[in-house]
């Protein structure tokens, strides 16, 4: 049996990997830290979960050292995931994301630090953002961190901070770096579920630039698995390493938005482009040479039966989304001064 403890397990790919938890190691007991901020959602969870026993949730920040301290004490492993994560958000409103993102993790990481002796691994959720548009084709762990944007950028300092750890204090650590996940419970801020459920409402589907900007998606199920055998492999494989988690396949936006139009019945008419969002990266593409060889992990999901899984639960689930709808734009300023909406 073992206490696992889960920052930001109330956001989307937290929370996915929550109930993945949940269901696949019922002896483990779960403690999920999540402060609830607008893309951490208690609903989430279902109603068995928070009445078990071995689930416990707790409302606070990151960088309340104390709570932070008490919660790593009673933990065997430590999975990060609490951040900020929206790159437009970031734009908008960039003081909040170093805050959490750097500043959360380095309490995380010195609470890690204290009960060195007892904690058996500290996995951090890093993104693949901190590399900016791919240099060269796939990418590696060794392409070049280049974030060009505020969430990026904080994304990039939380990354070499907890690497900062493991080379002076040898604390367990692995960094992990997702590619662009998708899935239930995303919020809809995420472009995937802004499509699904304004193509749902019949409303237009706003796409930046020309749309040929292109991601490696992973589906969060596949993603969940990988943290897992993490989690779960011999330490001395992983301790101090950078993993990638993506599938070595590019899509473009303006693929994805003809895909969920076609696969919902919809009028390609519902399409509108809008300004670029800056800071835009133009390509994404992982190698996974070395998740196979560390992990022997590899993608189940291809991108379209992962759609397909992901619409039907947005269409299964509209009073989760519903109350949403709000969020799904925010202004941005553009350099030339103008505000406009993403």
């Amino acid at each position: 049996m073992k206490t696992i403890l889960i920052t930001g397990g109330a956001g989307f790919i937290g929370s996915n990997f929550v109930r993945y938890v949940y269901n696949k190691y019922p002896n483990y007991k779960i403690i999920v830290l999540d402060a609830l901020t607008y893309a951490g959602n208690a609903d989430n969870f279902p109603d068995s979960m928070k009445d078990d026993p071995s689930f416990v949730f707790w409302y606070g920040n990151v960088k309340n050292g104390e709570l932070v301290d008490d919660l790593v004490s009673r933990s065997d492993a430590v999975i990060h995931f609490a951040a900020e994560s929206h790159v437009a958000r970031s734009i908008f409103d960039n003081t909040i994301f170093y805050e959490t993102d750097v500043l959360g993790t380095q309490v995380v990481a010195n609470a890690v630090l204290k009960y060195n002796g007892k904690i058996e691994r500290f996995i951090h959720i890093s993104s693949s953002e901190v590399y900016g548009t791919a240099l060269q084709e796939p990418m590696t762990e060794e392409h070049h961190l280049n974030p060009k944007t505020p969430y990026a950028s904080a994304k990039a300092g939380a990354d070499r901070l907890v690497y900062s750890y493991w080379a002076t204090y040898d604390i367990p650590a692995i960094i992990l770096r997702p590619f662009n996940n998708y899935g239930p419970h995303q919020h809809l801020e995420k472009v995937i579920p802004r499509f699904i459920t304004s193509a749902l409402l019949n409303e237009p589907l706003t796409v930046h630039g020309d749309g040929k900007n292109q991601r490696d998606w992973v589906f969060v199920e596949d993603c969940c698995n990988a943290v897992d055998r993490v989690m779960h492999c011999d330490l001395n494989k992983v301790k101090g390493e950078v993993i990638n988690i993506g599938t070595g396949r590019s899509i473009d936006i303006v693929t994805i938005a003809h895909l969920v139009l076609k696969l919902m019945n919809k009028p390609k008419s519902l399409i509108k482009f809008i300004s670029d969002r800056p800071g835009q990266v133009e390509k994404h593409i992982s190698s996974s040479e070395k998740s196979q060889k560390l992990l022997g992990w590899s993608p189940t999901k291809d991108f379209e039966s992962g759609l397909i899984k992901t619409i039907d639960w947005y269409k299964s689930n509209e009073q989760w989304w519903r109350k949403l709808l709000w969020m799904r734009s925010i202004p941005i300023v553009m350099k030339d001064g103008k505000r406009e909406m993403y």
